[in-house]
């Protein structure tokens, strides 16, 4: 039991101080807090659980991070990419393509 409550705080640590390093990005300028926060949860869980160990529920919770944030950011340009290319033109009824 003492040994989850350590796990416990260690993962309370990391998620505070994963989700400052979450910042917009350029091509949609939105925040990615949510996936640096489950991405740092679940990798500090999998990392504590895995080694037995505080530190290797740090460094779970710092790479879940890390990836967590890529993960987010990475789904969230493609998704906005995709968007402008749908509202770049319009057909119309004759099927003939104009950009705008």
């Amino acid at each position: 039991m003492k040994r989850l409550a350590k796990i416990a705080a260690a993962c309370a640590i990391v998620l505070s101080a994963g989700t400052i390093t979450a910042a917009a990005d350029d091509c949609s300028g939105h925040s990615h807090d949510t996936g640096t926060a489950l991405g740092a949860g679940g990798g500090a869980l999998i990392g504590g659980l895995a080694s037995h160990s505080v530190a290797g529920a740090v460094v779970g919770g710092v790479a879940g991070g890390f990836a967590g944030n890529a993960i987010a950011r990475n789904d969230d340009c493609n998704r906005h990419e995709r968007g402008r290319e749908r509202d770049s033109y319009y057909i119309d009824r004759y099927g003939h393509r104009h950009y705008r």
